[in-house]
């Protein structure tokens, strides 16, 4: 009878600390394999057979999950923030860290954070890097207002961006200074390249059959357009990873923590450990929804009426999670609630 082997991996930009156990915890191998697909290759042929390896999540795990995942019967990725016993000892270094991370996995006490799938982790870093061009399109925007603010040139402030006003006021306005001329001109050539990159991005997304159907669906939710249906998709991949709407919510970042001692009980600010891009999209989707949905209107007032219009945006934030989650999960288009009422009638 073959026993499985443990494999605890330290990765790094250029070197992988590897520590290899058996079921009693005896180290069968340890030591560095650097970090390129060539190097891995040879390191698996030395490796006794059957195994499983655990890593922590980095920026670098998921080329690596991906390229050990066919040899090994089972991989599993960590969350960095769980492993308090690797942060919090007295010595720490890379050999450690692995032998700590093999221990783990042996023991099955690993914190294993999800690993989405490769399609969905390549489509989802585009939709991240669109992400980059709308900020650098914004600081771009700044920036030519701030030129023109340095030197002193009045200008419309809701129409600088648009091409025909910017053209004009460089051709006509005389208080436009010769030496920011070549500045303005360049800032608007990089919005412009900006803006026809971000779209063509967004446009291929749309259009890609594994989330054509989906996006569509998503987007007869009230409030939700092509962006937040993309982060949703590709942020939230799998919804049947979530048992319940409250662990949905909890992910997204709209719930405060707990901290709870006896028969105290506290409520603490937004938590910190959340998806910070879809936690984005729905609370800029749940600022504007409110006038577009009269459900979703009356939950805004009445949140509003205790005195604080942030609460009552993330109260409605939280109920477009529920009317995701459901159009997901049953696979068909948002029905209204006013509707529903029409049809049952």
């Amino acid at each position: 009878m073959t026993t499985m082997n443990y494999i605890g991996l330290d990765v790094h930009k250029k070197t992988i600390s590897y520590c290899v156990k058996d079921v009693s915890g005896r180290i069968q191998q340890e030591g560095k394999v650097g970090s390129t697909r060539r190097e891995l290759d040879c390191w698996m042929k030395t490796l006794p057979q059957p195994w499983m390896v655990a890593m922590e999540a980095t920026i670098f795990s998921g080329w690596i999950y991906d390229h050990l995942l066919p040899h090994a019967t089972q991989i599993k990725v960590a969350h960095p923030l769980m492993l308090r016993a690797i942060a919090a000892a007295k010595k720490k270094n890379d050999q450690i860290d692995a032998s700590k991370i093999a221990d783990c996995l042996r023991c099955d006490f690993l914190p294993e954070c999800h690993m989405m799938p490769k399609e969905i982790r390549d489509r989802r870093r585009t939709l991240r890097y669109r992400h980059l061009l709308v900020r650098q399109m914004v600081q771009m925007k700044n920036r030519v207002s701030g030129l023109l603010m340095e030197t002193g040139v009045e200008y419309n402030k809701q129409r600088l961006h648009k091409v025909s006003y910017f053209r004009e006021l460089l051709s006509e306005n005389e208080e436009v200074h010769p030496s920011i001329r070549p500045l303005l001109k360049l800032s608007r050539e990089t919005i412009e390249r900006c803006q026809k990159t971000e779209y063509a991005l967004v446009s291929s997304l749309q259009r890609d059959p594994m989330l054509a159907d989906r996006i569509k669906r998503l987007r007869t939710v009230p409030g939700v357009g092509p962006i937040t249906a993309l982060t949703w998709a590709l942020e939230i991949g799998d919804v049947s990873r979530f048992r319940t709407i409250k662990q949905t919510i909890s992910y997204c970042g709209l719930c405060g923590d707990e901290r709870s001692s006896a028969d105290k009980m506290m409520r603490m600010p937004l938590s910190k450990q959340r998806n910070k891009h879809i936690q984005r999209a729905l609370v800029e989707a749940a600022k504007l929804v409110p006038r577009q949905s009269h459900e979703l209107a009356v939950i805004y007032d009445r949140e509003r009426q205790k005195g604080n219009s942030n609460r009552a945006t993330l109260a409605v934030a939280r109920k477009m999670v529920a009317y995701l989650l459901a159009v997901d999960r049953q696979q068909r288009d948002f029905v209204p609630a006013e509707d529903r009422r029409t049809a049952a009638a």
